[in-house]
């Protein structure tokens, strides 16, 4: 059988990582890891992020990945590079092919980044844009509350609409023409936001730019899925709210998502 490919997230932002992977990578399998019970990690600190990812690759690691898509923002800002080096088998985040993606659609150079706390407060996602392009300016803004409205289901809900004009207004002041939706709960509110910041300004979706990554990095290894014309396997586990999970998933992905592949594992015994 095919080595499957590892996603993990906070909580169940990366499932829409998880969902380009299934379209743009239909023959790949997949094990989806979803920390449910520590979200969210926007607000934790560097050293506890790290230690909660470092579980979580652990683990995944003892399903046999072949290569790990760190769907989370604040995971690959604050531990990726860390991780990189302390592992044998190919780990990408989403923050390089988000902001390359970025820096090729602006056109004013003005570039707009929301994401959580430590992600806007690590800066990553300015030294990424400012490597590719020194004459970019930009302006991050942390939406903590975005990921709590999503994870209670609140996609489409007056309250996210308030909360959205309330953060987005700040933005608007400075002419950005592109804006980096820098986590990845962002896109299932994709609609409220795009509606609030206006047609002019252009939405960056870095799950489906980090799914090109990984399939060039399959590639290039030499270790995308040969096998065509099958019914991939995708598993799920969550460190808590299994039924709450299945919910969401099944409203996200492609797929149908049920008890028989989703489990609830104790993440700290790894």
């Amino acid at each position: 059988m095919e080595k499957p490919i590892g996603v993990f997230d906070s909580g169940v932002g990366g499932l829409t990582v998880a969902r380009e992977i299934m379209r743009q990578l239909p023959n790949e399998n997949l094990v989806y890891f979803g920390d449910t019970a520590r979200v969210p990690y926007g607000s934790k600190s560097p050293n506890t992020v790290l230690r909660f990812s470092r579980q979580i690759v652990n683990f995944l690691q003892t399903k046999d990945v072949k290569a790990i898509v760190v769907a989370c923002n604040t995971a690959s800002a604050l531990a990726l590079p860390t991780i990189q080096k302390e592992i044998d088998i190919p780990i990408i985040g989403v923050i390089e092919a988000g902001a390359k993606t970025a820096c090729e659609v602006t056109e004013t150079k003005h570039i707009g980044v929301i994401g959580t706390e430590g992600t806007i407060k690590s800066r990553i996602y300015t030294k990424c844009l400012m490597e590719l392009d020194s004459e970019i300016t930009v302006v991050g803004k942390a939406c903590p509350l975005f990921v709590p409205l999503v994870e209670e289901g609140l996609v489409e809900d007056r309250i996210t609409d308030d909360i959205a004009s309330r953060y987005l207004g700040e933005l608007k002041d400075y002419d950005i023409d592109t804006l980096i939706l820098g986590c990845t709960h962002y896109p299932l509110i994709r609609n409220t936001i795009a509606r609030i910041m206006g047609e002019e300004v252009k939405l960056v979706n870095p799950a489906y730019e980090t799914t090109k990554s990984l399939k060039t990095l399959l590639a290039e290894r030499g270790i995308l899925s040969k096998e065509k014309n099958r019914e991939p396997i995708y598993e799920y586990y969550v460190s808590d709210a299994v039924e709450r999970f299945i919910s969401f998933a099944d409203d996200v992905l492609p797929c149908n998502v049920n008890e028989e592949n989703v489990q609830s594992i104790d993440i700290e015994e790894y």
